[in-house]
């Protein structure tokens, strides 16, 4: 009979959380934090067929090994490949690609759509989405819905031929005046940070170029195992970590990880610390239910502890019309579709 209550609590605590992300959105200052899992189907997983298990921490090799060469060298072709696609039009994409792209413009319409509603005296009419991905799918998908909307996208370039990643750039917000100067209302705004860099990313002596195309050496931090010491080693990759470390420490925050387990150690180890922070939420969408034990252990938190700030929805915890938790239905919950399919 306890076990049963005690059923019944976690399920209504799960609805109520549902039911309260938009509200959360909109009242708090918003962030995101997107892995691979959010590129589906469009570029496989490494533990995909087409790509070897991630090694466990403790049998992580070598530099020098060469199946762990082959196996980065082979995701990052296939980024590349897909990236180029996308650069190059609908004519040449694959059903997966679409897909995936119409998943990204689906999450961001709503993203736009909760700035847009959001009180701008309460919360600033920003969303910083941080992704370790190196696609170019947020670029493009941004690219296809700014053209008709009163939206700002910011990557952190600055420049006009040569446009060069500036960390200092990300703080930036951008105003609307009437045609009379007679009221000014700052425009939404998208800030776009990438700390394991991107394929349209080289570099120019000590300065990083963001091309509009697909590098033949593009500037990327590799899952070899070792992204905690070499995303510090660059200073550029420093700075984008310390603005996640910075946002999540800020009073009425929200954090959103859709697509990533934190094996990342780094990372890892800078949500830890920001969970200190009682006035920020995090909420992790699981893929499937075994994912809120893999992020736990991955964070080295036990079961008996998880700190009251830090929110899991898998999908057990989905209406019954919802059977699998991606990133569209991540944005159906964003948008309030909760209640019926």
């Amino acid at each position: 009979m306890e076990e049963k209550d005690q059923s019944q609590h976690i399920n209504q605590q799960s609805n109520e959380r549902i039911n309260k992300l938009r509200e959360l959105a909109l009242t708090k200052r918003l962030n995101f934090l997107i892995g691979s899992g959010a590129s589906l189907p469009g570029i496989p997983l490494m533990s995909d067929k087409c790509f070897e298990k991630r090694t466990k921490p403790s049998q992580i090799p070598s530099f020098s090994d060469e199946k762990t060469e082959n196996r980065n060298e082979l995701l990052l072709q296939k980024v590349n490949e897909v990236s180029k696609t996308l650069l190059e039009g609908n004519k040449s994409m694959s059903s997966e690609i679409k897909q995936t792209l119409e998943n990204y413009q689906g999450f961001l319409s709503v993203v736009i759509d909760i700035l847009k509603n959001s009180n701008a005296r309460q919360v600033p009419r920003t969303a910083n989405i941080f992704t370790t991905n190196y696609d170019l799918f947020l670029e493009k998908a941004a690219d296809n819905l700014i053209q008709n909307q009163a939206v700002i996208f910011n990557d952190g370039a600055k420049g006009y031929f040569n446009r060069y990643l500036d960390s200092s750039n990300f703080n930036m917000t951008v105003s609307y005046r009437g045609l009379n100067d007679n009221h000014r209302d700052d425009l939404p705004t998208i800030t776009l940070i990438k700390p394991h860099g991107s394929v349209n990313w080289e570099k120019d002596n000590e300065k990083l170029l963001i091309r509009n195309q697909v590098v033949k050496k593009p500037t990327v931090v590799k899952p070899n195992g070792y992204e905690n010491s070499e995303t510090f080693m660059n200073n550029h990759f420093h700075d984008m970590l310390r603005v996640f470390q910075l946002e999540l420490d800020k009073p009425e925050s929200i954090l959103f990880v859709v697509g990533f387990s934190f094996q990342d150690k780094h990372i890892a180890g800078m949500l830890n610390r920001a969970l200190n922070n009682n006035r920020l939420i995090v909420i992790c969408f699981g893929y499937s239910d075994q994912d809120e034990d893999n992020i736990l252990s991955n964070l080295q938190i036990g079961s008996e502890v998880v700190p009251s700030n830090l929110w899991f929805i898998t999908p057990k915890d989905l209406p019954a019309y919802l059977d699998k938790l991606d990133l569209p239905t991540v944005t159906k919950l964003l948008r309030g579709d909760v209640s019926n399919g």
